[in-house]
């Protein structure tokens, strides 16, 4: 029976090899988003009612698809959707563009 010696340098490899694995986990891309998702989804990404959301569907500004009685909405849109109606911030007496510090 062999009895093998565990030495300081194979616990360093060891704590290399197991730090770069940890490192490439948390650093790897995070999932992709869905390319479709459901009211319920739309309504906590975007922390509106189900009332609100069926008013933006009845108006057309978020558009959807229904299959089988369940509506589905194209992530696409809603990033389409919230960079249409992006407002800029405009200069008013706390927030002056043309103050400089």
């Amino acid at each position: 029976m062999a009895i093998e010696v565990i030495t300081r340098e194979d616990l360093n490899e060891f704590r290399t090899l197991l730090l770069a694995d940890l490192n490439a986990m948390f650093n790897s891309k995070p999932q992709q988003q869905k390319q479709w998702l459901k009211s319920t989804e739309v309504r906590k990404l975007l922390n509106i009612s189900s009332g609100t959301l069926q008013n933006l569907r009845i108006n057309g500004t978020l558009t959807y698809t229904k299959v089988g009685g369940i509506i589905f909405y194209a992530y696409a849109d809603l990033q389409k959707v919230l960079e249409k109606n992006k407002v800029d911030a405009t200069p008013n007496l706390f927030n002056p563009k043309w103050l400089v510090r």
